[in-house]
């Protein structure tokens, strides 16, 4: 029993930081331990994916929930690897860097799909306009859904030793990324996921989050109320930059960066033009 709390309060402590509250009554099961290890992989063998590792993690996919069961998500499986480095470079164009290894390195490549273009042709089959898809709310739901689904992968995918990191960068290019895996009109890339073995050697620790008070809300919102928090969370921030051997950045200052820094959107800015161009209208 002692070994078994004190695995939970490493977990915690790695998910928190050492001096943050945490919460002291999580309900344990084996999916809240996973889930409270995940980590994002940014260094991959080269070896492929065990045989039926794509089809589970697309069958959890499937399982997510769904929009009133429409199905507008689809993914494209990216393990050719000129196709891979074409995409790798078509992004690494976008940042400040010459290259982004862990693309290159991963065995496959997700490209989640938010896709009404499914939808709108068994509509136009049936003789009517798909006037409901030209509004945001579509776009929206298509988007939730791939999200959703996605998420569902990669549960699915750790469980079976697999790791993955999430890629909105791919946004950065959307209009070359759809270009260059076929997408039909009405479907984008909302982000893309790299997926493979893990190099121990080489992967990062859990990233903390901040205390629980910060998201959670009772009731009705607490506006302000993160205040008492950042602190805490600034010391875990700089703890695991301190440990990964990242240059030092605040949390509060990569939160100006990011509000403020038409350079950190890498092509997002663009982002409406291409949606709309693809089919979106966004009314």
């Amino acid at each position: 029993m002692t070994a078994f709390v004190d695995t939970k309060a490493a977990l915690l402590e790695q998910r928190y930081g050492a001096n943050q509250q945490k919460p002291t009554n999580i309900i344990w099961t084996p999916q809240v331990e996973a889930m409270l290890s995940h980590k994002s992989v940014r260094t991959f063998l080269p070896d492929a994916l065990p045989d039926g590792a794509l089809e589970t993690m697309v069958a959890s996919a499937q399982s997510a929930s769904n929009s009133s069961g429409f199905n507008q998500w689809s993914v494209v499986a990216v393990t050719d690897r000129e196709l891979k480095q074409k995409l790798s470079n078509t992004i690494a164009r976008t940042v400040p860097t010459d290259r982004i290894p862990w693309i290159e390195e991963a065995p496959v490549l997700l490209l989640w799909v938010a896709d009404l273009s499914r939808n709108a042709e068994i509509t136009r089959e049936q003789g009517s306009e798909p006037v409901v898809l030209e509004y945001l709310d579509s776009f929206l739901m298509a988007s939730i859904d791939a999200t959703l689904a996605a998420q569902n992968a990669s549960l699915a995918a750790e469980s079976i030793g697999l790791g993955i990191v999430y890629l909105g960068v791919m946004r950065n290019a959307a209009k070359e990324v759809a270009e260059i895996v076929n997408l039909p009109s009405n479907s984008f890339v909302t982000f893309g996921m790299a997926v493979g073995h893990p190099d121990t050697t080489r992967t990062s620790s859990i990233r903390p989050r901040p205390a629980q008070p910060v998201v959670l809300h009772h009731n009705s919102y607490e506006q302000g109320r993160y205040r008492e928090y950042v602190d805490g969370y600034e010391d875990a921030c700089l703890a695991f930059r301190t440990k990964q051997e990242m240059k030092p950045k605040t949390w509060r200052g990569a939160v100006h960066e990011g509000a403020t820094s038409m350079s950190y959107m890498g092509g997002r800015e663009n982002l409406r033009e291409t949606v709309i161009a693809r089919g979106f209208k966004l009314r």
